[in-house]
């Protein structure tokens, strides 16, 4: 069931609000991630919000007659309940109740593979349980008893409860904790060869997985399907000209993520915080496409990243095989020059090319391109240069190398005390 608000700003006048059929259909999608059977769908006119159901009373007795008729045991509502509108719904309709944050959680609890991502799904989960604990009491007495401070079974066991999740909880905390300090461990690692970090974001569904396999030529499980990949992914690619990056893929961003879902995930989504160029993989065919980029803007502002930051963040048009032929070279000749955007096909693999030489444009945009002199037998340092610059030119004369190369700002002070003396003065 999705609600929607009669009289609401709708997804025509400005492009960036979702259509009710759009909503409806992701929705749908994401019951299908988890292989429910769907019986009914649907989108529900409300003409107001309801603190106790969510619902109009009218509503709930018409919707509670398909749930019955269908014989329906789960009801997914495309929407935000509290506990009290959750245990009223499930009471009305004898059929277990689960609102959007509960289905994502379901979606990433069953992709969860390594050990990080299991930690930081059961993290969201219990923060989101907690608040909830009320409504799995609701048999037991909960009144104070008559001395004002001995407090009834089910006051003690909401409590019970409530501190088992909070030790659970600070548990948790403490192993993500250790999670951060290994990854910036390893950041600080690759730092000593100084591979940039290239990250994708974007939507779920984007195509951000067909993406990193069509670069990396990896094996990263990639379907059409809502929050195909969970756990983040890295892997090396070279450039045109030899540089080599470190490409990561992230979780997808939706509409209306959970603040405590994304503060569970930080640990994995501070390899975007960290990387040096961010790649906002777009479904350029799909009829949200406005909608689902200013989503995931809003989500980087949440991690502190800025949007409109044009030297860090490029935008990748995916899917355009899937575009009719006039809309297809409407948006190429937009795109030529690559400053709006890179369009391409994951799938087929068009515009790969043009999208690897923006973002080697864009690394290399504040480069210091250096001339240098060493003896052909440094073998060692002909294999650093190679490794932590990009090498342009290079010419052999009677045992000595002339070589062009482009430094990135993280080696330029050990590629200055390493080759001291050997580097051509400034003209």
């Amino acid at each position: 069931m999705v609600p929607i608000l009669r009289g609401r700003k709708s997804a025509q006048d400005d492009g960036t609000r979702r259509t009710p059929e759009a909503r409806l259909e992701e929705a749908v999608g994401l019951a299908a991630a988890i292989s429910l059977d769907i019986r009914h769908s649907g989108v529900v006119q409300l003409g107001e919000l309801r603190p106790a159901t969510l619902f109009g009373t009218g509503k709930v007795e018409e919707l509670g007659a398909i749930v019955k008729a269908e014989e329906v045991d789960l009801v997914v509502v495309d929407h935000v309940l509290s506990p009290v509108q959750q245990r009223n719904l499930e009471k009305a309709w004898n059929a277990k109740v689960l609102d959007r944050t509960g289905l994502i959680l379901e979606i990433f609890g069953e992709r969860a593979r390594t050990k990080e991502g299991r930690l930081q799904v059961e993290l969201a989960h219990l923060t989101w349980q907690k608040s909830r604990l009320v409504r799995s009491w609701t048999h037991l007495e909960r009144q104070r008893g008559s001395l004002g401070f001995i407090g009834g079974p089910g006051e003690t066991q909401i409590e019970a409860d409530r501190r088992i999740i909070q030790e659970r909880i600070t548990k948790l905390e403490k192993e993500l904790e250790q999670v951060r300090r290994t990854r910036t461990l390893h950041r600080s690692q690759r730092r000593k060869v100084p591979h940039p970090v290239v990250a994708l974001v974007g939507y779920t569904n984007a195509g951000k997985s067909t993406l990193f396999n069509r670069l990396t030529q990896a094996d990263v499980m990639a379907e059409n399907l809502l929050f195909a990949t969970l756990d983040p992914t890295l892997r090396r690619i070279t450039l045109p000209h030899g540089q080599e990056v470190m490409l990561s893929d992230t979780v997808g961003f939706i509409s209306e993520l959970p603040t405590h879902l994304v503060a569970a995930f930080r640990a994995t989504l501070e390899e975007v915080l960290e990387a040096d160029l961010i790649l906002h993989v777009r479904d350029i065919s799909h009829e949200d496409s406005a909608a689902q980029a200013e989503d995931v803007k809003v989500t980087l502002e949440r991690l502190g990243v800025s949007p409109k930051d044009g030297a860090r963040i490029v935008e990748v048009w995916n899917k355009i095989d899937r575009l009719a032929p006039e809309n297809r070279e409407g948006l190429l000749s937009r795109t030529q020059t690559g400053e709006e955007a890179v369009a391409v096909s994951a799938l087929t693999g068009e515009g790969v090319d043009n999208l690897l030489a923006r973002i080697e444009t864009l690394l290399t945009a504040e480069r210091e391109i250096i001339d240098l002199h060493i003896p052909s037998a440094d073998g060692e340092g002909l294999a650093w240069l190679y490794r932590s610059t990009e090498v342009l030119s290079r010419e052999e004369n009677d045992g000595v190398m002339d070589l062009r190369v482009r430094v990135p700002e993280k080696a330029l002070d050990v590629f200055r005390q390493r080759f001291a003396g050997q580097i051509d003065p400034v003209k």
